[in-house]
């Protein structure tokens, strides 16, 4: 009985160490964002900021770059794909006092390699770039 239950301990270790490695293989990158011509009013400029979503998975929030109609974040986001073929979200976001203010959302299906996206807002234009495939180690 002790044979059995040490061997299906291991097949159970096995199986999870199988599908940890397979989770592990393909990554989502999503760097260089950056936005030109984001409008709040005519009196003030922005203070905006980004959330990154892959499917499900939130994957942060940019710095906040104070007083920038055309700013250039340095932030960098990493996922596990840990659902196959699924949807990468951008929103843009402008900080402000009390409620932020939405100017946009940005919704594709990522495709394998490496892809520059350009994506109208209803406040301005982001810029980014993602990569989508497998991670080796050696």
């Amino acid at each position: 009985m002790a044979s059995l239950s040490l061997s299906l301990g291991l097949l159970v270790l096995c199986t999870l160490a199988l599908v940890h490695c397979d989770l592990d293989d393909v990554q989502v990158r999503v760097w260089g964002l950056s936005a030109s011509n984001l409008k709040v009013d005519l009196l003030s400029q922005p203070d905006p900021y980004v959330k990154v979503w892959y499917g499900p998975a939130f994957g942060g929030m940019s710095s906040i770059l104070k007083n920038q109609a055309n700013p250039t974040w340095p932030d960098e986001f990493n996922f596990l794909d840990m659902i196959h073929n699924s949807v990468l979200k951008l929103e843009v976001w402008d900080d402000i006092v009390g409620l932020d203010l939405h100017m946009g959302t940005c919704k594709i299906p990522i495709s394998p390699g490496t892809h520059s996206e350009i994506c109208q807002l209803k406040r301005g234009t982001i810029f980014y770039t993602y990569s989508y495939g497998y991670v080796y180690s050696y």
